[in-house]
């Protein structure tokens, strides 16, 4: 299992919970997941967002394992110039 913690922005999303644990071998299955649990996560999670699994941002991460055990925390992706 992976612990998710949401940021105050998600837990919208969430109704207020601030952290979960998912059972899911890549991020796009976490998402999957998530979304089943609640409805509607998945668009913000899959749009402006980079995950980071034990403190690592990945940007890209669809297909990226998630470790047994892991802290898992999606970080909105700034823009600008």
């Amino acid at each position: 299992m992976a612990r998710v913690h949401f940021n105050t922005p998600l837990q919208r999303f969430t109704g207020g919970v601030a952290e979960v644990e998912v059972d899911a071998p890549t991020v796009k299955a976490l998402v999957a997941e998530l979304d089943r649990r609640f409805p509607g996560i998945a668009e913000p999670l899959s749009t402006g967002t980079a995950v980071a699994i034990n403190g690592e941002i990945i940007v890209h991460a669809t297909y990226e394992r998630v470790p047994e055990g892991s802290e898992v925390h999606f970080v909105t992706v700034a823009s600008g110039g």
